[in-house]
C-alpha cells in the first residue's frame, strides 16, 4: 500500500531529502488514521509498514506521549490520538476556501434539501472537507474528513477529468479495487467515463462508491488543474431525470458563483 504521504507528494517536491523519522512517523499516522475505530496491535503494524518491532514500539510511547497516538491499559493495542483532532480542525479553520464554499452549499440544501459536499484531491483520493446533508435521508452520508478512492466519486472522478496522461496517472493506484459492483474497475472504462465528464462538463458516480446513491459534481475552477469540487447524492429511488437536470444545473451556477468570488483570492494565497 502507498502511504498516503508519499501519494500526495509525488510529483510535487521531487528532489527534496526524506526525513526517514519523519516520514515513519507520519506513516504510522496515516496508518492508524485509516484504521478507524479498529485500533491495531504492534505485530500487526509492524508487518503492515514493515518496520522493527523494537524501533517501532519507541515510537508509539513517543507519539502516545504528546497526544497523537493512544493506547489500551495494557500497552499492546493502538490508535489515533487526540492530537490528530486538533490539527484536522486546525486545517479547516485555516482553509481559506472553505468559508466561500460553506455558505453555497448551505444555500443548495436548503433550496433543493439534497445532501451536498465540498472536497478536495489529496493523491489518489478525495478527502471530504464539508457536507451539507438532506433531511429527507436518515443515513449517514461521508464526513468531514473522510477520505475515498478518487476513481470511484463524482467528486473525485471531475477532478481527474482535469488532468491527463502521467499527471492523471500520479493520482490512481495501478489497481482499481471495486467498492460496489458499480466501480469501474477497468482502466479503459475509467478513461472513457473521464473523457464524458470533460465533454458535458460534470462528473456522475451511478452507485460506484455507495449502493443505492447517484453523485453529481463539478469542479471549482479556481485553480488549474482544479484541486476542488461540489457534488450532490440523491437516493436513486426518488431520483427523476427533471431532478438531476435542476441539480446539476444548480451545480454549476454555485460554482461559477464560488469561482468568481474565489479568483482574487487565489491570487493572493497560492495555497493550492
Amino acid at each position: 500500500m502507498t502511504p498516503l504521504s508519499a501519494q500526495a507528494l509525488d510529483g510535487s517536491e521531487s528532489g527534496v531529502r526524506e526525513v526517514k523519522s519523519a516520514a515513519r512517523t507520519v506513516e504510522v499516522l496515516e496508518f492508524l488514521a485509516a484504521r478507524q475505530n479498529r485500533p491495531v496491535r504492534l505485530r500487526e503494524l509492524s508487518e503492515a509498514l514493515n518496520v522493527p518491532r523494537s524501533s517501532l514500539h519507541a515510537l508509539l510511547r513517543t507519539l502516545a506521549k504528546y497526544g497523537w497516538v493512544r493506547a489500551d491499559s495494557t500497552g499492546t493495542l493502538y490508535g489515533i490520538g487526540i492530537r490528530a483532532l486538533l490539527a484536522g480542525t486546525s486545517y479547516l479553520d485555516s482553509d481559506p476556501y472553505l468559508p466561500l464554499v460553506a455558505p453555497h452549499l448551505d444555500e443548495l440544501r436548503e433550496r433543493l434539501d439534497e445532501t451536498f459536499h465540498f472536497g478536495r484531491l489529496d493523491g489518489q483520493d478525495v478527502v471530504y472537507l464539508a457536507t451539507k446533508e438532506s433531511s429527507q435521508y436518515l443515513r449517514p452520508f461521508s464526513r468531514v474528513g473522510r477520505r475515498l478512492p478518487a476513481y470511484s466519486t463524482s467528486l473525485g472522478k471531475v477532478l481527474l477529468a482535469s488532468r491527463l496522461g502521467e499527471e492523471l496517472d500520479r493520482h490512481l493506484p495501478d489497481t482499481l479495487t471495486a467498492l460496489t459492483p458499480h466501480t469501474l474497475t477497468d482502466r479503459a472504462a475509467l478513461d472513457a467515463d473521464l473523457a464524458s465528464t470533460r465533454e458535458r462538463g460534470y462528473a456522475v458516480d451511478n452507485e460506484e462508491n455507495s449502493l443505492g446513491l447517484r453523485c453529481f459534481a463539478v469542479a471549482l475552477p479556481y485553480a488549474e488543474p482544479a484541486s476542488d469540487a461540489i457534488s450532490a447524492s440523491i437516493p436513486i429511488a426518488r431520483l427523476t431525470e427533471q431532478r438531476q437536470a435542476e441539480v446539476i444545473q444548480a451545480l454549476r451556477q454555485a460554482a461559477d458563483r464560488i469561482a468568481r468570488s474565489a479568483g482574487p483570492l487565489h491570487g493572493a494565497t497560492g495555497w493550492l
